[in-house]
Formats: C-alpha cells, structure tokens, sequence
C-alpha cells in the first residue's frame, strides 16, 4: 500500500516508516499537517496514519477535509489522548481507528492490516482512455492488439495519468507519486520517464497520448 504518514515526533515517525517500509509498503512521512493537505491533493494514498496534534492542521482537522472531499481513504489517528470522548471525537471526524499512545508496534501493524482490508480492491481492475488499457493486476498495456509491457515506474507513471485523464500533473505531483518524500532523484528524471513511457504507447500509434503543457506539466489526452 501506499501510506501517508503525518507524524511530527521523530523519535516515533522513523520506526514506524521503517517497519511499516518493512512490511512492504511505500511510505510518505511528513511532519506538516498543511504540507500532508497539499499531498493528499496531489497524491492517491491507500492508507493515512495522522497524529492528532500536528502543526500548521491536526489530525483531526486533515480528516475532515479528506471526508468533506468525499474521500473515504482509511485514517488511523495516533494520540496521547485516551479519554472516552477524546476517541468519540476522533471517530466522529471520520477516522477509521484510533490508536492510543504508547502503543505495540506489533498492534500498530495489526490495525494497518485490519484497515487494508477495508480498501476496495483493484487488482483485477482495468483502466481505460481511448484505445489505452492499462490492467493494473498484471503491470501490462494494451493499446489496439498490441501487448505492450511496463516496468514499475512506468506502470506507475501510466496509472497516475490514466487515474487523472485530462488532468495537467506538474513535475511536482509526478515525484511525489512515484518516489517517497526524502527520495527524489535528479531534477530531470521526470521528462525521462515520460520519453520511456512514450516510446512505449505512443510510438508507432497514430494518436498521441501523453503531452507536454510547457512550463506547467504533462496531461493525457485524446487532443493535441
């Protein structure tokens, strides 16, 4: 899964991205309630874990927003707060579990598991614009009666667009998609990516999928 970690003790966020990296999962900390929004507007994520008391926008208030928005992206909040109505409070927010501090990393895994079976499953699910499949269970391409195979970033690239058609992404949402926040590589990565990715569903088709916006980003679409 993809997880956004909002955690502003340190001594804390560290182990927890490391043994929740160790489980297998793409991990975004951040210590910025205001820094976690624009994330979640810019990123997909399947799981959110947000520290009730955060600077710049707490926990509380993060998951407002996302349920305003129509968002039902699973949310753990982490707390030293054990009072009854402080966890009526939480839950009535729209969180989906709350988690008292100090806790049992073992336990903190076991409600991540319990909350990933709540998200609904895609990996049978095919994603569509024009003459452009995409089967996300597989990692494979399709565009006319051409099999066409990606490797990760690639799927990820394509899927990011595929999830957003017509939508300008900047260079911006592109590195946080596909590289964890700490991790992003040279600044020209991007346009590279996009080379690959075209070669590999736009070469040789008459229409053009993925196009530049100068100076903003890259869209798909249809139309030149």
């Amino acid at each position: 899964m993809k997880i956004l970690l909002v955690e502003d003790e340190c001594e804390l966020a560290l182990p927890l991205k490391a043994i929740l990296a160790g489980e297998g999962h793409s991990v975004d900390w951040v210590d910025d309630g205001k820094f976690a929004w624009e994330m979640l507007l810019s990123v997909n994520y399947d799981l959110c874990i947000f520290d009730w008391l955060l600077p710049g926008m707490t926990g509380i208030e993060l998951t407002k927003k996302l349920r305003q928005r129509s968002c039902t992206t699973p949310v753990l909040l982490l707390t030293a707060r054990d009072a009854p109505q402080d966890k009526v409070v939480g839950l009535d927010s729209g969180a989906d579990d709350y988690l008292v501090k100090p806790f049992d990393m073992a336990e903190l895994l076991a409600r991540v598991r319990a909350l990933s079976r709540r998200i609904p499953q895609f990996t049978a699910a095919r994603l569509t614009y024009a003459d452009l499949e995409l089967d996300t269970a597989t990692m494979m391409a399709y565009r006319g009666n051409q099999e066409i195979p990606l490797n990760r970033k690639e799927f990820q690239l394509l899927e990011l667009f595929l999830r957003h058609p017509g939508q300008v992404l900047s260079r911006d949402q592109i590195l946080t998609y596909l590289w964890e926040v700490g991790e992003e590589p040279e600044s020209n990565v991007i346009a590279a990516q996009i080379r690959l990715l075209r070669r590999k569903i736009d070469e040789g088709f008459p229409v053009p999928l993925v196009h530049t916006v100068y100076g903003v980003g890259y869209r798909m679409s249809n139309n030149a």
